[in-house]
């Protein structure tokens, strides 16, 4: 990631084919981003990471995380690569005792990273990112999120959503003045109430323990540009049906054809059992 402290910054998508990417035996991965068919820019970022050395991996375990980011002039793209990077980063390299307490602390240093950019560049005032970051470690699933991006599970055909959307719109459903049909279509459903550097305050959400994993098990995580487009029946069959690499192109593909509004990131692990 390029140097903060200069007027450009310069940014590039993380793929998991980079060279030298390291995948363990023990899951089936693939991630897909595309910037849609009315946007020129992509301002999601995502990657896949795992520690280099075998000692650590059963304490770090498996890192993948996507992000949203939103801004004009470029801030959206900004926001979330900063967040990407640095919540790979401080993981990766941090000491806390357990993953859960990790996640915190790597979105903690991206928060701060995110508010430190637009401090010394006046142009990115206000940018912000959603962001889902999630450690598989052996068969336990932890994660930490903020704003609208989601993180689902498939199980056995069933589809279960794990995050639940910071925003305006799932507020207003939550307290029973919207019915899911009416948020579903209300305009201004991607407003979000919570993101990544975008306020002082930071307000995110984890499970209060990690979820055990079977093997078969699918996560699957998003943009919104993908689930505002996609149902959840069509997610959990395309996901269940496919090899995680065809599911994510049928995935943006199927998007793309309903008008791909937005940016759009998928990532989908396949939980083969533990390595």
């Amino acid at each position: 990631m390029a140097s903060m402290n200069g007027p450009a910054i310069s940014l590039s998508k993380t793929v998991v084919e980079d060279p030298g990417q390291k995948v363990r035996p023990g899951i089936e991965l693939a991630n897909l981003t595309d910037a849609g068919c009315q946007r020129v820019d992509n301002e999601d970022y995502y990657c896949y990471a795992e520690p280099d050395s075998d000692v650590d991996f059963p304490r770090k375990g498996r890192l993948a995380v996507i992000a949203d980011g939103m801004g004009g002039h470029r801030g959206g793209q900004v926001a979330s690569g900063i967040a990407v990077e640095s919540v790979r980063s401080a993981y990766l390299g941090g000491d806390a005792n357990s993953p859960d307490e990790s996640l915190a602390e790597a979105l903690h240093a991206a928060h701060l990273a995110i508010r430190d950019c637009a401090q010394q560049h006046p142009e990115f005032e206000g940018m912000g990112t959603t962001c889902i970051a999630a450690v598989l470690c052996g068969s336990q699933l932890h994660y930490i999120h903020v704003g609208d991006s989601r993180l689902y599970l498939l199980r056995n055909s069933s589809l279960t959503q794990l995050t639940e959307d910071h925003t305006v719109v799932n507020r207003l459903l939550q307290e029973g003045q919207l019915t899911p049909t009416e948020a579903a279509k209300h305009p201004e459903r991607g407003v979000l109430t919570a993101a990544l550097g975008a306020r002082d305050t930071l307000f995110a959400e984890a499970p209060e323990a990690p979820i055990p994993l079977e093997p078969g098990d699918v996560l699957l995580m998003c943009t919104d540009g993908l689930h505002d487009l996609v149902e959840d029946h069509e997610l959990a069959a395309i996901a269940g049906e496919n090899s995680p690499s065809a599911a994510c192109r049928l995935l943006i593909d199927l998007a793309r054809s309903r008008g791909g509004f937005d940016n759009m990131t998928v990532q989908i692990l396949k939980f083969l059992g533990s390595s």
